[in-house]
């Protein structure tokens, strides 16, 4: 399988609960995992109401479980047990989240996942985060430390992990980090975050926002400008570079993750356009 073809293959979506009238009409591909993230301004029957159109649209829903919004350990039990009944508790993202201090008593990923309450209630999978550029509020090694702890506590528990990393625009920093996760000893497979078809402004607030790095050097190789802040900056270049930079053989699974920020019609669309550009991007890899 081409390096490109590889990383088409299997992809995943992120929206938010207000995406879910788009979702039906945005003509992603059957089968396609959609997370659904966990935002303080989303009631959790907007999120359940999301993977239920996630659902009936044919594809796979992967609500995310926010640690820090967590009241109390019933928050915990009413939200999977609500997922279970819209056929959505399968597949989670579980994230430490946005609040610096808990409302109730997980502080972190890791204290949800240790809980025992996932596979309690039937979750197979659970995906966890990554950050090839670092985390604005948590050092590296306590990163790496974190990581590995959870991947560990998820397959103690019969659960298997997935890791989907920040989106970046530089594949050099993603393609290291790729690596280092190896190195470390963890075999799940991987999602590189990418944005889908986004606004350059809009694209740049949401970097900052996450601590993406958008020097003049990066931007300018990822295909737009720190100057021109028109149009709209696609991750085609982005992806090229990333699949040239792959060896399946060292680097294991590795598949995109399309950041939809807003627009689900466009993400879509550029899927559907990529996967039609394959064969001339491996054209122009190295041999």
């Amino acid at each position: 399988m081409h390096r490109t073809t590889a990383l088409l293959h299997d992809l995943s979506v992120e929206v938010t609960a207000r995406d879910r009238a788009a979702i039906a009409r945005a003509g992603l591909a059957a089968g396609t995992r959609v997370s659904i993230t966990h935002l303080g301004t989303e009631t959790m029957q907007d999120r359940l109401d999301a993977a239920a159109a996630v659902r009936a649209a044919g594809l796979v829903p992967v609500p995310h479980v926010s640690a820090r919004r967590l009241d109390d350990e019933q928050a915990l039990r009413g939200a999977l047990t609500g997922l279970r009944e819209h056929g959505a508790h399968e597949r989670v993202f579980v994230v430490g989240g946005d609040p610096r201090t808990p409302a109730g008593p997980y502080g972190s990923a890791l204290d949800v996942i240790r809980s025992g309450l996932l596979a309690e209630h039937g979750v197979r999978e659970v995906g966890l985060a990554g950050y090839p550029e670092g985390h604005p509020a948590i050092g590296d090694a306590e990163l790496w430390e974190s990581l590995a702890a959870k991947v560990a506590a998820v397959e103690e528990q019969g659960m298997t992990a997935t890791v989907t990393s920040q989106f970046s625009f530089d594949a050099d920093a993603v393609v290291a980090w790729i690596t280092r996760v190896r190195e470390a000893g963890v075999t799940a497979p991987v999602r590189v975050g990418v944005p889908g078809p986004a606004g350059i402004g809009r694209l740049l607030a949401f970097a900052r926002r996450c601590g993406v790095g958008s020097s003049a050097g990066i931007v300018r190789k990822y295909g737009f400008s720190l100057t021109n802040l028109m149009g709209t900056a696609t991750p085609d270049r982005f992806v090229a570079d990333l699949a040239g930079r792959l060896d399946l053989a060292h680097h294991g699974e590795v598949h995109l993750h399309v950041y939809a920020f807003g627009d689900v019609a466009a993400t879509a669309g550029w899927i559907a356009a990529a996967a039609t550009r394959t064969l001339p991007i491996d054209a122009a890899e190295p041999a």
